[in-house]
């Protein structure tokens, strides 16, 4: 039985390029919201979940850290997909004869130097893999996408022109989560430690219970806050450390942690990608 990974968005997007990279082996599924993509995976349909979390030029993915310590499941690996943006158009049509290019708000921008450059005019789509599925339908020769090969080979479209994004290191990080977690691992480059928690309404808390990392020794590659249910005064902190909770010096700042946290949540433990995008 083919094994299922789901993903957010519609086929060609680039998380789905992200499943095709990540586990070619697995048929992608695609999913309408991220709840959905988790709830895929909790009721069995799909056997693992792709998540993006940030990218390099727009910063962190909205909800998805809210979503993650609720979500019943476990951070099995990390992937990278450099987001390269093609121009792609129905075939027969010349870049000469592009006038508007759809796409989602956050690509527009990223090409605009070049859309300038062409006189293209940019169009607001809700999703870049959309976008290029409705440019298919619509079959005008002045109308193109702006999406990944992936989605012009999923919609018969020609790439117009190739890699046109402004930055050379648009990057997006993706999680790939699972119903069961698994700590037996080591990867070649190190693991990563994903945790939530909250401190205690006491002075300088966040400050202590960073201090035992500092003191062990143990690389803190990330750490973000964000509300808990909308409140200003609930605030919970996400972070990623280099180390397996098994190391002794991993083992010592988790515990000093624990004294000035009211909880902690492991949220997975995977190797870490060389280089890390």
């Amino acid at each position: 039985m083919t094994k299922r990974i789901a993903f957010q968005g519609e086929p060609g997007a680039y998380s789905h390029e992200a499943c095709r990279n990540a586990r070619p082996d697995m048929e992608a599924l695609p999913c309408r919201t991220f709840e959905d993509v988790i709830e895929s995976v909790r009721s069995g349909k799909a056997d693992l979940a792709m998540l993006p979390v940030e990218n390099t030029t727009y910063g962190r993915v909205a909800d998805i850290h809210r979503l993650l310590p609720h979500s019943g499941l476990h951070i099995i690996d990390e992937a990278f997909v450099r987001v390269h943006i093609n121009l792609l158009a129905v075939p027969g049509a010349k870049l000469s004869d592009i006038t508007e290019a759809h796409s989602h708000l956050v690509l527009l921008p990223q090409c605009a130097g070049f859309l300038k450059q062409h006189g293209i005019q940019g169009r607001v789509s809700p999703d870049n893999a959309r976008a290029a599925r409705e440019v298919s339908e619509a079959a005008e020769l002045h109308s193109a996408a702006l999406a990944s090969e992936l989605a012009g080979e999923i919609y018969n479209l020609n790439v117009l022109a190739r890699h046109i994004e402004d930055s050379d290191d648009n990057t997006t990080r993706f999680l790939i989560m699972s119903r069961d977690a698994d700590l037996s691992r080591r990867g070649a480059h190190g693991m990563i430690t994903s945790f939530v928690f909250q401190v205690r309404n006491i002075p300088a808390a966040l400050y202590k219970a960073m201090g035992g990392f500092a003191t062990n020794g143990v690389n803190m590659t990330k750490l973000e806050s964000y509300m808990v249910d909308g409140s200003f005064t609930a605030t919970q902190f996400y972070a990623d450390i280099v180390g397996h909770p098994d190391d002794r010096n991993v083992q010592l700042a988790l515990e000093e942690l624990e004294h000035f946290t009211t909880n902690v949540e492991i949220l997975g433990v995977y190797p870490a990608v060389q280089p890390r995008g």
